[in-house]
């Protein structure tokens, strides 16, 4: 990861970070910026975001208290090259970015979730890194800002995105990993206990789910597991605190089968 961030700040490229949701793909942008002292500049992205959300806007609310104000001491020209000005420009993440004299880090989450028409204008952006406002003219970035996108991979972006980016594909940690970050972060949990905890989630996420827990819901199970006082995990210790782990009915169903198949595999085995 140090050696992308490294070109994409030498080249001037972002970095485009797939892999399945809840891989630590946010964090890690999180933890780029802090390590960088990076400003973090986030977009959210979701189905709907247009430009107004993603770039700018104007404040219509406070032009029209402008011109009700203005109305009576000053002709409609005056007005008008008043209300188009900085003081009525609402300014989105992506402008932001664009605007900021700081170092800053933007991460542009869950791009996959864009509209064709919003991943066009997110491409354009930053192919040129400069926005073109009508009212004001064309806003061009003094320093080229380090951007990293993240994708749960739920569709296919264009080529032309692809080719803008470095690639990173982040997959859930490997056992050893994962057994690290809830050692790392969990308070009072023992290696045992989390080492057990890594091994029943790498098994539950090879059943065949909708959603496989996430690092982060690792992490909280583990927590709960610890709150609760259980220091080793049995299948009836797994049935009753699953639900912290998955979010859906049928998954549920499926991992407290398999605890009932194979408690001695699942639990203590890990295979």
């Amino acid at each position: 990861m140090a050696s992308i961030v490294y070109l994409a700040d030498r080249l001037g490229k972002p970095v485009l970070i797939e892999g399945p949701a809840g891989t630590g793909k946010t964090q890690l942008a999180q933890s780029v910026a802090e390590i960088t002292a990076a400003r973090l500049i986030r977009l959210q992205c979701y189905e709907g975001l247009d430009e107004s959300k993603a770039l700018y806007e104007w404040n219509y609310k406070k032009q029209l208290l402008r011109i009700q104000a203005s109305r009576r001491r000053s002709v409609w020209s005056e007005i008008e090259d008043d209300l188009f000005s900085e003081e009525f420009l609402l300014t989105r993440p992506l402008l932001e970015a664009i605007r900021a004299e700081d170092r800053v880090l933007l991460l542009v989450d869950e791009v996959d979730r864009l509209e064709v028409e919003t991943e066009a204008l997110l491409l354009e952006i930053l192919s040129e890194y400069q926005v073109s406002i009508p009212e004001l003219g064309t806003v061009v970035a003094t320093q080229v800002p380090l951007v990293l996108l993240t994708s749960n991979a739920t569709r296919e972006l264009s080529e032309a995105l692809k080719r803008r980016c470095l690639y990173l594909y982040i997959d859930y940690p490997d056992l050893e990993r994962e057994r690290e970050i809830v050692m790392a972060k969990v308070p009072g949990v023992d290696a045992n206990l989390a080492d057990q905890v890594a091994r029943i989630v790498r098994s539950i996420r090879q059943l065949d789910l909708k959603k496989s827990p996430s690092v982060s819901e690792t992490l909280d199970w583990a927590r709960t597991l610890v709150l609760l006082g259980i220091n080793k995990v049995d299948a009836q210790a797994a049935t009753d605190t699953v639900n912290i782990l998955l979010k859906y009915r049928t998954d549920i169903e499926k991992a407290v089968k398999e605890f009932a198949d194979r408690p001695d595999d699942l639990i203590d085995d890990g295979t």
